[in-house]
């Protein structure tokens, strides 16, 4: 085989790079792809490539003597629930080693989970996270009005006028923001039960619109995100998927699209 370096299909309009491909494919991660391009293992049409190489529909992979041909299909994505746990963190690793939300997450190829949103340390409840970066953005961005809901323990004395305060909005240090509904959920001795719902997902928005009205929050859960709500049965640190229906339904009310398509690699017998 000719051992001349591929440059016919780098750097062209609507293809993209071998080693992302691949790995989408599940056929290693991109660094593993990576270092087989520079140790001169990948051929695309019977000619070496090197790094930068980019691939499109029809074209033929060879590598440790088997061959993929590359194929173009919808673009899909996973959606997973998660129940967090009290004590765990939002991001993927911390400086001070406490445990984080992705630690419970199932393994990807050629993939990585992206948060929708995210909950304090303080904070148990639904979280969702999902492969598709533009899903992700579209689920948090404050124009499209998805609405989470939270199941709220306070302490303090409610009355009407901070729940109508609280209903009518009130000036945080980041501007103006509101409980778009409340209803009471019952009460103990000295704490009350409420499920309140918001629009925003501005940083401890919940705690500091009760803060505002001088009661405290000693118990904060998040229920439902959109038309999304966390099973009875999903158990703390547990995950769980949203089959093709259920995924289906939540596109829908959030008027997503997938964008385009994508390539992918099809091993050939």
């Amino acid at each position: 085989m000719e051992k001349q370096k591929n440059n016919s299909v780098k750097n062209q309009e609507g293809h993209e790079r071998i080693q992302k491909v691949l790995a989408r494919s599940g056929l290693g991660s991109r660094r593993q792809l990576e270092k087989s391009i520079k140790l001169a293992q990948l051929y695309v049409n019977g000619t070496l490539v090197e790094l930068g190489c980019k691939v499109t529909e029809g074209d033929v992979v060879q590598w440790k003597n088997r061959k993929w041909v590359i194929e173009s299909k919808a673009q899909d994505f996973k959606v997973i629930m998660y129940h967090k746990p009290l004590g765990q963190i939002c991001t993927r690793k911390d400086e001070k080693n406490r445990p984080t939300v992705f630690d419970n997450l199932p393994e990807l190829k050629g993939q990585r989970w992206i948060n929708i949103g995210r909950l304090d340390i303080n904070t148990t409840g639904l979280l969702m996270f999902t492969t598709d970066g533009n899903f992700a953005n579209h689920m948090m961005h404050p124009s499209t009005n998805i609405d989470r809901e939270y199941a709220c323990r306070i302490f303090g004395d409610v009355d009407q006028i901070k729940l109508d305060n609280l209903k009518a909005g009130v000036e945080l240090e980041d501007g103006k923001a509101k409980f778009n509904d409340i209803q009471s959920a019952g009460a103990g001795e000295a704490n009350q039960w409420f499920h309140v719902v918001i629009l925003e997902g501005k940083n401890r928005e919940v705690r500091r619109l009760w803060e505002s009205q001088d009661l405290k929050v000693n118990r904060l859960k998040r229920v439902r995100y959109g038309g999304v709500f966390l099973p009875k049965k999903l158990r703390p640190g547990q995950h769980q998927e949203l089959d093709k229906g259920e995924k289906s339904i939540l596109l829908q009310d959030v008027k997503y699209k997938a964008q385009g398509k994508e390539l992918v690699a099809r091993f050939m017998k």
